[in-house]
């Protein structure tokens, strides 16, 4: 065989080596694996060795975990508008109105900013930099590439998210028990004190937790989303704000800022359910094309 497939085959090492993956991911990439030496290698080692090379892993037996190959698709831009406004008119009757208005903005920062749930949750008042950008941004701990660890990167807010956070901050963040004014205090507290945090007295609650705003969003969805897609996650919002901002216009590479992607590739997966029309496309640079060469003449 090539001296190349030593590649596959030292990535299954270290993948099985490596503690933190989980065992989903791990059966996926056997999958994939065992799938390239079929697809790639199969009539050579038909050819040296007079047998056939099919992989153990069937259609019936191969795992469910989705892997790179889901396709998660958002709600349409206009279905996500009447979602978040539908949400916010129903908040003056929440029971719990400070909680209500904190969970409000999580989900509409997730998708004006495109922030992962766990960034999100950790996010302190400290890390809101209004000096920043245009319109202010905040610091995340972003995702690293290939497992190579977290990344500070700015996260955008532009006109709609700064309005939101600043009303947030002004009218809603002072309502919870800790102190607000702390450059270390979460942005997105828990309302719910664990009695060895309450024992402590310390000024500073904990942040929200990733998984609860995960169940926040999914019940949200239920009551206010309308369309073919009735249910929401924080990582579909993060896929809606590149969707949407691609569709109108935006350019892949400020895109792939937006998300925080070191490989454009990355971006790319993101996009996989962007309405396009390539005769439009073609259309409109025909027409640009001439307005140049109108330009030049």
């Amino acid at each position: 065989m090539a001296d190349h497939t030593a590649a596959p085959g030292s990535v299954l090492r270290r993948s099985r080596q490596a503690g933190d993956v989980h065992a989903a991911e791990q059966a996926a990439e056997d999958r994939r694996i065992l799938h390239f030496l079929e697809q790639r290698y199969a009539g050579e080692i038909a050819r040296r060795f007079g047998v056939a090379v099919e992989s153990p892993v069937d259609p019936f037996n191969q795992p469910v975990h989705r892997g790179d190959f889901g396709l998660r698709v958002p709600p349409s831009k206009r279905a996500t508008k009447e979602f978040f406004a539908s949400w916010r008119g129903s908040l003056p009757d929440a029971r719990k109105y400070p909680v209500s208005c904190r969970d409000y903005v999580m989900a509409k920062l997730t998708y004006i900013s495109a922030v992962r749930a766990a960034e999100l949750c950790a996010v302190t008042i400290g890390d809101i930099h209004w000096e920043l950008g245009q319109w202010g941004r905040f610091i995340v701990q972003g995702k690293g590439a290939r497992r190579s660890g977290p990344r500070e990167r700015q996260a955008y807010l532009f006109q709609e998210g700064r309005d939101l956070l600043w009303w947030y901050l002004e009218e809603i963040r002072g309502e919870f028990t800790d102190d607000a004014s702390d450059p270390g205090a979460p942005l997105f507290p828990s309302e719910r004190l664990p009695q060895g945090v309450a024992a402590l007295n310390v000024p500073i609650a904990p942040p929200v937790g990733p998984d609860a705003f995960r169940r926040t969003l999914r019940d949200a969805s239920k009551l206010h989303l309308t369309g073919p897609v009735t249910r929401l996650f924080p990582h579909l919002l993060r896929h809606a704000c590149a969707t949407h901002h691609y569709e109108d216009g935006m350019p892949l590479w400020d895109v792939q800022q937006i998300l925080g992607h070191r490989w454009a590739t990355t971006t790319v997966g993101y996009l996989s359910s962007v309405r396009a029309d390539p005769e439009k496309a073609s259309l409109e640079a025909s027409h640009r094309a001439v307005q140049r060469l109108r330009g030049r003449a």
